[in-house]
């Protein structure tokens, strides 16, 4: 009996700080420095220029807000309000917006989703990650002359930063 009162109040130890975290009126986030959020921006802008095209490159932060816009010499005008709605649209949905272009179709449950003023379900806008699992950014791209390529330039915007973030 005297072992188990010791194992249930050495569980109610570890599992206080827990429940201490629950009752507060806090939460805590992680998003990225603005240098990190600059460099991502930087990566997928030259990973499109290699390839040949000019681009705009937005990165929010895990709640939407733009933290950096970079955009090509001779990138469109369009560019920064489609950069940035992609992102916005990844993180705001939690979803890739190359997936919510497949979702959010006519005739499916979530096309309504297409009627909302800052949704852009195209292809270019990813949501970014930490190493657990948590969303820290969105990046957005366009310019490239096909969605899948804006999704290949943020591809490597990301991966320019992976060792940053995945801890």
């Amino acid at each position: 009996m005297k072992h188990l009162i010791g194992t249930a109040a050495l569980l109610y130890a570890f599992a206080s700080p827990t429940l201490a975290q629950d009752d507060s009126a806090f939460v805590e986030f992680q998003v990225l420095k603005p240098e990190v959020a600059q460099q991502m921006a930087e990566a997928a802008l030259i990973a499109c220029r290699d390839a040949g095209y000019q681009v705009g490159v937005t990165v929010v932060d895990r709640f939407g807000i733009p933290q950096v816009f970079i955009r090509d010499r001779f990138a469109g005008s369009h560019v920064y309000e489609t950069s940035r709605r992609k992102a916005w649209t990844a993180v705001s949905f939690r979803t890739n917006t190359s997936e919510l272009a497949v979702d959010t179709q006519p005739g499916k449950v979530s096309s309504g989703i297409r009627h909302l003023s800052e949704a852009l379900p195209l292809g270019g806008g990813l949501v970014v990650y930490e190493g657990s699992g948590s969303i820290v950014a969105g990046i957005g791209v366009s310019g490239a002359p096909g969605p899948d390529l804006d999704d290949t330039c943020a591809e490597a915007g990301i991966a320019a930063i992976e060792d940053q973030i995945a801890f």
